[in-house]
C-alpha cells in the first residue's frame, strides 16, 4: 500500500511538471527572456557611462597636457615607462603629462572643501601640489615594478611549455606562438610582451633584434638571459631545448631562494609592530589596574 502511494505522488510530481512546461513555457520564455534584456541594458548604461567618463577624462587630460609643455626627449623617457608599464597607447604620454596637472589642482580643492587648508594653507596647499605632481609618476613605477615581478613570475613556466612544444617538433616561432595561445590567460603581461616580439618578426624585423628590444621594455635580467640563450642558438644553431630547461630550472632556484630570505626576514619585521602596537595594550592591560589601585590609594 506504501509503495502503490509513493509512485502515485511521483507519477503525479512528474506529469505536472511536464504539463506545465508544455504549457508554461512560453511564458517561462518570455520572462527569462525579459529579465536578460534587463541585465543586457544595464550592462549596456554601464558600458555607456564608463566610456563617457573616460572620454571626458582624456579630453580633460589633453587640455591640461597642452599647458604644459615637453622635449622630445622628455617625451621619449615618459612613452618608455610607459611602454614598461605596458601602456602602449600614443595618447598616454598625454594623459600622464595632463594627470600631472589635474592630480595637483584635485588636491587642493579637496584640502579647501575639507578645510584641512585652516592648519596651514602655505604648507597644506603646498605638500597638495607636491604630492599631486608626483602621485602620477609614483603610479606608474608601482606598474612597471607590478609588471616586471609579474613577467619573472611567469617565465619559468613559459620556458618549459616551449621547452615541450621544441621537443614535440615544433619550429622556434611556431613554439612560441602555440605559448602565446596557451598562456595568454595565466601570464597576459608576458604573452602580450612576447606576442609583440612576433608581430615584429613577422612584420620583417631581425628576429634577434626583436627579442632585444624585448629586454629593452622590460628591463629584466631573466629575460635578458633568455634573449642571450635564443640569440646564441640563432647566430651560432646551438642546442635550444636543454639551455630553456635548464634556464627554467635556474630561475625557478632564484625564486625559492627569495621567498625564503623574505621568510626569513618576517621575524625582524614583526619587531617593529610588536613594540608600536602590541606591547603597549600589554602593559596598559596588565599595569592599568595597579596604576588605578595605587593612585586611589594615595587619595
Amino acid at each position: 500500500m506504501v509503495y502503490a502511494i509513493l509512485t502515485f505522488f511521483v507519477f503525479f510530481l512528474l506529469a505536472g511538471s511536464g504539463l506545465l512546461l508544455a504549457f508554461y513555457r512560453e511564458a517561462l520564455g518570455r520572462r527569462v527572456a525579459a529579465v536578460l534584456l534587463a541585465r543586457e541594458s544595464s550592462d549596456a548604461r554601464s558600458r555607456t557611462l564608463m566610456m563617457r567618463g573616460r572620454e571626458l577624462f582624456y579630453a580633460c587630460t589633453d587640455f591640461a597636457s597642452t599647458l604644459l609643455p615637453k622635449s622630445g626627449t622628455e617625451l621619449s623617457a615618459a612613452q618608455k615607462r610607459l611602454t614598461r608599464a605596458g601602456y602602449r597607447n600614443s595618447s598616454a604620454a598625454r594623459v600622464l603629462f595632463g594627470a600631472k596637472l589635474i592630480v595637483p589642482v584635485l588636491a587642493c580643492l579637496i584640502a579647501f572643501v575639507t578645510g584641512l587648508f585652516e592648519l596651514s594653507p602655505l604648507l597644506v596647499f603646498g605638500a597638495c601640489l607636491l604630492m599631486g605632481y608626483l602621485l602620477p609618476d609614483f603610479y606608474l613605477d608601482h606598474r612597471i615594478g607590478k609588471r616586471s615581478v609579474e613577467i619573472n613570475r611567469g617565465l619559468p613556466d613559459v620556458l618549459d611549455l616551449l621547452v615541450v612544444c621544441l621537443e614535440a617538433g615544433l619550429s622556434l616561432d611556431q613554439g612560441v606562438m602555440r605559448v602565446i595561445d596557451e598562456t595568454g590567460g595565466s601570464f597576459p603581461a608576458l604573452a602580450d610582451e612576447i606576442g609583440l616580439v612576433m608581430l615584429e618578426v613577422r612584420a620583417g624585423r631581425p628576429r634577434v633584434t626583436a627579442w632585444r628590444s624585448l629586454v629593452e621594455r622590460t628591463r629584466s635580467d631573466q629575460v635578458r638571459a633568455l634573449v642571450a640563450i635564443l640569440t646564441q642558438a640563432d647566430q651560432f644553431g646551438t642546442g635550444i631545448s636543454k639551455n630553456l630547461r635548464i634556464h627554467s630550472e635556474t630561475m625557478r632556484t632564484r625564486q625559492r631562494q627569495r621567498v625564503e630570505e623574505q621568510a626569513a626576514k618576517t621575524a625582524v619585521k614583526l619587531v617593529f609592530p610588536l613594540l608600536l602596537f602590541i606591547f603597549p595594550t600589554v602593559w596598559v592591560v596588565v599595569l592599568g589596574p595597579a596604576v588605578i589601585m595605587i593612585a586611589e590609594n594615595l587619595k
